[in-house]
């Protein structure tokens, strides 16, 4: 059973923040400007050291897997570091996850960390290793982030001002099966949920939680796979809710979370407008929140980011 984890400190203006490259390489026009960004809203932004590498066989992966693990390490051991950013996702953060000292992150205070995509593998390895609150949200170094004010205007409020980015919906969000449920958010990007279950990085199931679905540039038999595996390994055992975010470029998924997940008898919303879509909202994940799905809302019982 799902149970709420620990809220890291909010973020304010001075403080330093550590940008991580533990998927896939990051243009360097793209990173410059994403950090000015971070820069803009006051932070020290440092840029981990191997964040501008790239594999020297494998191009779709920022660096070797020791180099992208130890970046991560390294910045969330550092006391200085209030918050990590993934600049982007891509793939690779499997294959360094198993990498990181999960232990010696415990030992140490509680830190930020936000990406969505790809690091979904590091949200849910923080959820269980670290017990800590992480923010599914937008990544400096894509171009949803650079391109749409809103969604980092949401960042930047959930990280400085939580407690006014409390409820959570969208001009596009929209009944699917109704109903209300209140449980702890889980979840992200399907595809990677479902490569990550059953190898000790990921809680067991979702029992006990509103779980947060999106994915990017699929098509719907593969989602339907993804589902499938999911119901079968019985990852969605006890699963209360069920929040769609956005589906940017897959084929119609509706019809297909539909016909899988609405046997559940669960409430489902769809499109609140998280993931990979062109104005992604923030939503933090292992929070208690309040799922209304007839009015198409999402609202936390308490702000993400704890007080200083």
């Amino acid at each position: 059973m799902l149970r709420p984890l620990m809220s890291p400190p909010r973020l304010q203006p001075g403080d330093t923040v550590a940008v991580v490259a533990p998927s896939g390489p990051v243009p360097a026009d793209r990173l410059g400007a994403g950090v000015g960004h971070l820069r803009a809203w006051g932070l020290d932004v440092q840029v981990m050291p191997h964040v501008r590498d790239t594999h020297p066989v494998h191009g779709y992966l920022a660096g070797d897997d020791a180099a992208r693990a130890a970046d991560f390490q390294e910045a969330w051991l550092d006391p200085d570091v209030r918050a990590v950013l993934a600049l982007r996702g891509g793939y690779g953060a499997t294959r360094m996850v198993d990498l990181v000292d999960w232990d010696a992150l415990a030992a140490t205070d509680p830190k930020v960390l936000v990406g969505y995509s790809d690091c979904t593998v590091l949200h849910q390895a923080v959820a269980l290793h670290l017990g800590v609150v992480s923010l599914h949200g937008p990544m400096p170094g894509t171009a949803s982030f650079l391109a749409s004010e809103s969604a980092r205007e949401h960042l930047r409020q959930t990280l400085f001002e939580p407690d006014g980015a409390q409820k959570l919906t969208g001009p596009r969000a929209r009944t699917l099966v109704g109903g209300t449920a209140r449980g702890v958010t889980t979840g992200g990007c399907v595809s990677l949920l479902t490569t990550s279950v059953g190898v000790g990085t990921t809680p067991p199931s979702a029992a006990g939680g509103i779980v947060l679905l999106e994915d990017v540039d699929e098509r719907a038999y593969r989602i339907d796979s993804f589902l499938t595996h999911l119901l079968r390994a019985g990852w969605f055992d006890g699963a209360l809710g069920v929040v769609l975010g956005s589906w940017q470029d897959c084929e119609p998924v509706e019809p297909v979370i539909l016909d899988l997940l609405g046997p559940l008898g669960i409430p489902v919303l769809g499109e609140l407008g998280f993931g990979h879509g062109p104005d992604p909202v923030t939503v933090p994940l292992g929070v208690v929140a309040e799922l209304d799905a007839d009015a198409g809302t999402l609202t936390l019982d308490q702000p993400a980011l704890g007080p200083r």
